[in-house]
């Protein structure tokens, strides 16, 4: 039984976004996109869902362990329907100009939540349970909602990939040079490497990242972050100048991936063209890979369990679209001139702020007006709405304020931003019945960015 876990998955996704860009002929996309499944999901029937930010984009990455189709030779007569052999939520933000992958351990011990019944999946009741359950029981739509509701982050998209895409990729790019500390003989992996720095194929690349027991402390965790090697490798082989010489090879590289991945209908050619666009001046440095911070489940050891409150806090940061490099400066501006780039950040003492209730409950807009002070806004009022309130929470700025404002926005749990030229330099918060308070974030936790890593400096044993 083979399976293809993080770091394979995530690689073969991360790198069509980046590298995507090349195929600058609109009709180039056209011809790779119709090559790829999509299925519908109906996000209405989540209920209540996660505010978004404006720009940010959160995508589901799903390593698919389907045994069909070309995908038979990996057996598994023993494995029923399709399940995520990884889950990862791709966070790309123009904000920050970069991209962050964080893995959620297969072997997470989560509440589940119910998720109907479906043609072909018998729904499943909510319960505590392994993350992928909601997969084999309620399909990729059930998974979706799952994520959402466990992590508090906006999913817009999704992206499955299953064996055959992996190898195609890694044969069309010529192999990934890795280096092997140890000799690796793994025959659940079915694999036997020497010693040494090399370059594997894709069956290679396939036992690589899938094995477990040949490997260190034979643990998931652990092959997280030789996964993450590999991508990294694989992500600077792939943006290599000898890949993105030619457009004819470029063209060819995709389109051996296409026939295996699925997304959902909305991840149109369109869209896919805005991310290969917000992701083209994207450096190896601002690409982050991150694990969930875990430990294990005190119910069953075999398990994993998210450590509180880190894992919530890295949630929330990335559903307020904060820079998890750790490397703003001071001021609150990132790293490099950006002094007139006006979405970027400034200190709340600076931000002048009047909150507006919308919601009916009482004493809301005062409980807020509080909580901002207390963390160095300059709050000027708190009242009523007069008028009509917008379906999210909003904070409204004058021209000249979207720093301002997304400052503002970044300390809430649920909020959007839009202009409002009738303003001054005071912004507007109008609270909705989206409302869910101030975020938790506060600053990302110092595990996650002890653990992180960029996909410019990966571990190399060899050196």
């Amino acid at each position: 039984m083979r399976r293809l876990s993080a770091g394979g998955w995530v690689a073969v996704i991360t790198t069509v976004l980046v590298i995507a860009s090349s195929l600058t002929a609109y009709g180039a996309y056209h011809d790779i996109y119709g090559n790829i499944d999509q299925e519908t999901i109906d996000t209405d029937a989540f209920g209540d869902r996660p505010s978004r930010v404006e720009g940010a984009l959160n995508i589901m990455l799903v390593g698919s362990d389907v045994r069909s189709g070309a995908n038979a030779e990996y057996g598994g007569d023993d494995i029923e329907g399709e399940r995520p052999d990884t889950l990862v939520i791709a966070h790309i933000s123009p904000r920050t100009e970069g991209a962050t992958l964080v893995n959620l351990p297969r072997d997470s011990l989560v509440d589940l939540p119910s998720c109907e019944a479906t043609d072909d999946k018998p729904g499943v009741r909510a319960h505590t349970g392994m993350i992928g359950e909601a997969m084999s029981s309620g399909g990729v739509q059930c998974l979706w909602k799952t994520v959402e509701q466990l992590t508090g982050v906006h999913i817009d998209h999704f992206v499955s990939v299953d064996f055959t895409g992996f190898k195609g990729m890694i044969n069309a790019l010529g192999g990934v040079e890795m280096c092997i500390p140890e000799p690796i003989s793994d025959p659940k992996a079915h694999l036997e490497l020497d010693a040494g720095q090399q370059v594997l194929d894709g069956e290679q690349s396939l036992g690589y990242v899938r094995s477990r027991y040949g490997q260190g402390d034979r643990s998931d965790l652990s092959r997280i972050k030789r996964q993450q090697d590999f991508m990294g490798a694989m992500l600077r082989k792939a943006t290599s100048s000898e890949i993105l010489a030619s457009p004819a090879n470029l063209h060819d590289f995709l389109g051996s991936v296409t026939d295996s991945i699925t997304t959902d209908d909305e991840l149109t050619v369109n869209t896919m063209a805005d991310i290969a666009i917000t992701m083209r001046e994207t450096k190896m440095s601002d690409i982050r890979f991150i694990t969930v911070p875990n430990g294990l489940h005190p119910a069953n050891p075999a398990r994993v369990a998210w450590t509180e409150p880190d894992a919530s806090q890295l949630f929330a940061a990335i559903a307020a679209d904060k820079d998890l490099s750790g490397s703003d400066d001071e001021d609150g501006e990132p790293d490099g001139d950006s002094s007139e780039d006006d979405t970027a950040t400034v200190e709340p003492a600076t931000v002048s702020v009047e909150v507006i209730n919308g919601t009916g409950i009482a004493g809301l807009a005062g409980e807020t007006a509080d909580g901002l002070s207390a963390r160095g806004f300059q709050v000027v009022g708190a009242a009523n709405p007069q008028g009509t309130v917008p379906e999210q929470t909003t904070v409204y700025y004058g021209t000249g304020h979207q720093n301002h404002a997304q400052t503002l926005a970044d300390e809430l749990a649920t909020a959007t931003t839009a202009e409002d030229p009738t303003l001054g330099s005071t912004v507007k918060l109008v609270i909705s019945n989206d409302w869910n308070g101030l975020n938790q974030a506060g600053e990302v936790p110092e595990s996650v960015a002890e653990e992180s890593k960029t996909a410019e400096k990966q571990t190399n044993a060899c050196s």
